[in-house]
């Protein structure tokens, strides 16, 4: 009743989360999963192969590294899917608005999250932790995008959408992009009946930055998406403070200014959301920029006397 579809890098884990699953979901099932150690394919591209193989109705797109701590879980999620009928899309993690700014699901300022998951940690030297937000105290709450560790939707849905491989040819940028394709039609939102740990945390550098670029360019006619009833008070802080975290990003992955200038100016949405916001962000970028040239500038006469 339930197609998984896995994209596997290491075998190990990949033997492992399938243990995990048939012990744990408690309705019939199958694995289509695809070994892309070397690296080969993209996501999207090993995802919409998984779409056209699967001979169930409700899809299951996860990460090789979690272990679901529910039982029956799959029943949970066929009856989500069964008790709404606008229910596109499920995760375990994501955010009620989607920014304008390029980011990740969520922006920053005001937390928008809605996520139940155990994360652990492989990069960093950290015990694992119940990341938990469930403000409105539901058992699945509607949101803009979600996180691509795990996802479930229908096969109707997934065949009607498909994951963008002609834009997305990586690992990063798929699972919001494809939240804000179902969301065109559908509910995207976060379970709180299912809970799994995640073994490693994310990591952002140049080739996540430049998915997310992608993301944005593709998407900036639809964004912001505001499924939270939020201030406009709040949205205008949200943005301020995601876009200057945008910037410290682009300076650290050495991205040019017009990178910047280009997303700032991007279909005059900052423009239209708050003409001061607006021209203060223009400032930002030019003083942040020119710090910057400043201080290279300062580096290499001490390097030359």
């Amino acid at each position: 009743m339930i197609s998984i579809i896995i994209c596997s890098a290491n075998k190990n884990l990949l033997s492992q989360v399938s243990e995990n699953i048939s012990t744990t979901i408690g309705v019939p099932y199958e694995i289509i999963a695809t070994d892309n150690s070397e690296g080969k394919q993209g996501i999207c591209a090993v995802y919409n192969r998984g779409i056209l193989k699967a001979q169930y109705d409700i899809l299951c797109f996860m990460h090789e590294d979690v272990l679901i701590k529910t039982n029956n879980w799959g029943q949970k999620i066929i009856q989500s899917f069964h008790n709404d009928t606008e229910l596109g899309l499920v995760g375990v993690a994501g955010s009620s608005y989607k920014p304008v700014t390029p980011s990740g699901w969520g922006g920053m300022g005001v937390d928008t999250t809605y996520t139940n998951l155990l994360q652990s940690f492989k990069h960093k030297k950290k015990q694992t932790k119940h990341v938990h937000r469930n403000p409105n105290n539901e058992t699945i709450s509607e949101v803009a995008c979600v996180d691509g560790v795990w996802l479930c939707t229908t096969r109707k849905i997934a065949r009607g959408t498909m994951f963008d491989e002609n834009t997305f040819w990586g690992f990063h940028g798929y699972d919001i992009d494809f939240s804000l394709s179902v969301g065109q039609k559908y509910k995207v939102a976060v379970t709180f009946e299912i809970l799994l740990d995640h073994f490693s945390e994310g990591h952002y550098d140049r080739t996540w930055m430049n998915e997310n670029l992608k993301l944005h360019n593709k998407w900036s006619e639809h964004l912001p998406v505001n499924i939270e009833p939020l201030t406009p008070k709040q949205v205008i802080y949200i943005e301020k403070t995601t876009f200057k975290d945008f910037i410290e990003q682009l300076i650290k992955f050495e991205y040019p200014i017009s990178t910047a200038f280009n997303m700032l100016w991007k279909n005059n949405k900052f423009l239209t959301l708050d003409l001061k916001l607006f021209l203060k962000l223009n400032f930002y970028i030019l003083k942040k920029y020119l710090t910057l040239d400043s201080a290279r500038v300062n580096n290499k006469q001490l390097a030359e006397s």
